[in-house]
């Protein structure tokens, strides 16, 4: 059983804004649980369509109860596969992603000019291990998949039909687990973690915007809650401060007067 996801969303800036902020997008504030992104390949078509992968890690924080079942580099991080296919002439840009570890290496086609070598090692390198790249060529170039769960995304940037001045999103995603035994349980999980990462990427995608067109960016909730957390401290220590004097003068005011001598 898989567990799928549509969506769609506007921006309310055009295309070429759009596609300039999605190569920008990190770091931002609601961007924290990407840690790294690395291009592997880069490309422009004979009919001028820029191809692109990219390799990301994100923090994955799993549910306790899963926590038990894996190692704590499995249970805390996750590497992300985007290949995005852009077509200025048409304004479009095709997005796919998918998750690549806790995944087994399996013989596949070969992928031209070696770009899943250069994708393995720069994986290898980003787990701090070892790897003999020289070997690894002299074998079928790998493609990796995901035994346990899979996250898979594909998303459309296209102009809005009711505004050609804004940018809409149409957003699919599949979300599979075949752990025995648990896959409801983590499916149920990863569509919820999903639906919350998709809210932060939009709002991502608000602020580098607003900075890229010399607008103030939006405060983030954090912000906004600090802020208001200061000014509650300091109308709580304005309140005591003048319940102090309030008391002080009363207490004056209570006390008996001389009486004078006769």
């Amino acid at each position: 059983m898989v567990k799928y996801f549509l969506g769609q969303s506007v921006l309310r800036s055009s295309w070429d804004q759009v596609f300039a902020a999605f190569w920008q997008r990190y770091p931002n504030p609601y961007s924290k649980h990407v840690l790294t992104e690395d291009i592997v390949h880069r490309e422009v078509t004979p009919d001028q369509k820029l191809l692109s992968r990219r390799l990301l890690t994100k923090t994955n924080r799993m549910p306790r109860w899963a926590e038990r079942l894996f190692p704590a580099n499995v249970a805390h991080s996750v590497y992300i596969l985007e290949d995005s296919v852009v077509d200025p002439q048409n304004q479009t840009m095709t997005t796919f992603t998918w998750n690549i570890n806790h995944a087994r290496l399996m013989l596949g086609n070969a992928v031209r000019k070696g770009v899943d070598v250069h994708l393995l090692s720069l994986v290898k390198k980003r787990q701090g291990n070892e790897m003999d790249v020289q070997v690894a060529k002299r074998k079928t170039p790998t493609w990796l998949w995901l035994a346990r769960q899979m996250v898979e995304e594909r998303c459309v940037y296209c102009v809005n039909s009711d505004n050609s001045g804004w940018t809409e999103i149409r957003r699919e995603a599949w979300v599979s687990s075949s752990i025995f035994g648990v896959s409801r349980a983590v499916q149920e999980f990863g569509l919820a973690r999903f639906k919350s990462n998709v809210t932060k990427t939009m709002k991502g995608f608000e602020y580098i915007l607003a900075k890229l067109q010399g607008e103030a960016p939006s405060k983030t909730l954090v912000e906004t809650a600090k802020e208001a957390k200061e000014k509650a401290k300091e109308t709580a220590l304005a309140a005591t401060e003048k319940a102090k004097d309030l008391a002080s003068k009363a207490a004056t005011k209570q006390q008996p007067q001389p009486q004078p001598f006769v």
